[in-house]
């Protein structure tokens, strides 16, 4: 075996081990703080779901795959709502639904951020 493949079968056997619960609490906070970025600039949201789903596996088993699970819905949700709301601002109505997508952005940070720091899955 050459170096090259030595190097390439070591790469593979550190991606297919599960992150320590450490790290997985880490990343998972870094990731809301993404989520929380995104109010003032709206690409890093973009980022975290691409890690999301990149690291979701590495996550399995750890208190962390249920805030991922909480990040990546919260993610597509407010998604669909912000559609509908930019897409209904022309009634007026669509502005009441952006507003209450925000609120609910926030509240879901703000709660799964403080059970992630109290050590707490989602879901409980």
């Amino acid at each position: 075996m050459t170096n090259g493949e030595q190097a390439i079968t070591k790469d593979q056997q550190a991606s297919d081990t599960p992150m320590t619960k450490d790290a997985a609490k880490k990343l998972t906070h870094i990731l809301y703080a993404l989520y929380a970025a995104s109010f003032l600039l709206g690409i890093t949201g973009l980022f975290a779901i691409i890690i999301n789903y990149v690291k979701r596996a590495d996550v399995k088993g750890t208190i962390a795959e249920s805030h991922f699970r909480w990040q990546i819905r919260t993610f597509w949700f407010s998604l669909l709502w912000v559609v509908v709301g930019a897409a209904t601002a022309v009634v007026a109505v669509g502005y009441f639904i952006l507003i209450g997508v925000g609120i609910w952005n926030i509240y879901r940070i703000v709660v799964g951020w403080f059970k992630l720091s109290d050590g707490k899955p989602m879901y409980q």
